[in-house]
């Protein structure tokens, strides 16, 4: 009984080594995609977006304004998920022109009017929200603006009544927060998806929309490897495991998952181990591309965008 049950897991053992072989030590193509429609949900004007209602707009602004946040809260909004909100249910947003990293605001002058700046002074973290989250900065007449994952956080003069989100997709920039600092978006994104960059072309995104990248030094025949470890991994998220109908014009052979020396399962294309970088902040970032020379976005097929031939 013994020497059978040797003889029957060698064969159970060489046909698995097979098929990891089969799905892993061959390439091949994949279809293209088409992009995904991501982007501003209301009509792009300037840096306000109020076109001529801009006496009126001053006013709103001016009102409110002296509003305090209070505690912040999260609403559930149809079209965008969750979304932040002050103490009085207005929707908050950020603005593109500013950074997170440092945090900066460059909304002075009018734009302030149209959206003016939340007030850091009594900011408190309500249900939903991370306190560690919460910041301030200084701006330029000398007031203290809320930061939210290092974003500032504003107000919009036409929002008028809680829930409102008519500054949403204003200009091509100012988006409501989530409560993490990100925009807000309802993802209808499948795990895996592809949409289309104007510098890179068709590269897989994950189901936030985020770039996914290759690290060069990983392995992927006759079984997935990744060198990406400790302190790496901080700055280079693994992909999580997706299922293969969870996914939309990505190739399909060798797609898995392996489970790392650490425990954890993590999501190959082509079998090639798959991360996100922690300093792309939005969707449609790329900041990870060519990094140390050997990250880079991938296509669907599997393949490394404008790395060097090995």
């Amino acid at each position: 009984m013994k020497t059978s049950w040797r003889s029957a897991s060698l064969a159970v053992g060489a046909v698995a080594v097979l098929a990891l072989t089969t799905a892993c030590g061959q390439d091949g193509g994949g279809a293209r995609a088409v992009s995904q429609n991501v982007g501003a949900t209301a009509p792009a004007g300037d840096y306000s977006g109020l076109g001529n209602a801009g006496s009126d707009a001053a006013k709103e602004g001016q009102d409110t304004a002296a509003q305090t946040a209070g505690e912040l809260a999260v609403a559930e909004n149809p079209e965008l998920g969750k979304v932040l909100t002050d103490s009085a249910g207005m929707t908050l947003y950020r603005f593109d022109a500013d950074t997170a990293e440092p945090p900066k605001s460059t909304c002075d002058g009018d734009c302030a009017k149209a959206w003016p700046p939340v007030p850091a002074d009594d900011a408190t973290a309500g249900d939903g929200v991370d306190k560690k989250l919460l910041g301030e900065i200084t701006r330029s007449d000398g007031t203290k603006q809320l930061t939210v994952g290092g974003w500032p956080a504003y107000r919009y003069a036409k929002d008028t009544a809680a829930g409102d989100v008519r500054g949403q997709g204003v200009g091509d920039k100012w988006y409501a927060l989530a409560p993490d600092g990100k925009k807000a978006r309802l993802s209808n994104l499948p795990g895996l998806s592809v949409r289309h960059d104007t510098n890179l072309g068709d590269i897989i995104v994950d189901k936030n929309g985020m770039t996914v990248y290759r690290f060069l030094k990983d392995k992927a025949w006759p079984k997935p490897v990744s060198a990406c470890t400790g302190a790496c991994l901080e700055k280079w998220p693994a992909v999580s495991p997706v299922a293969a109908d969870d996914t939309k014009d990505v190739q399909k052979k060798g797609l898995m998952s392996f489970t790392r020396p650490d425990g954890v399962k993590q999501q190959t294309v082509n079998c090639w181990p798959i991360y996100t970088f922690s300093g792309d902040k939005a969707e449609g970032d790329i900041n990870g591309q060519g990094v140390g020379g050997t990250w880079y976005a991938v296509t669907p097929e599997g393949k490394p965008v404008g790395a060097p031939k090995q």
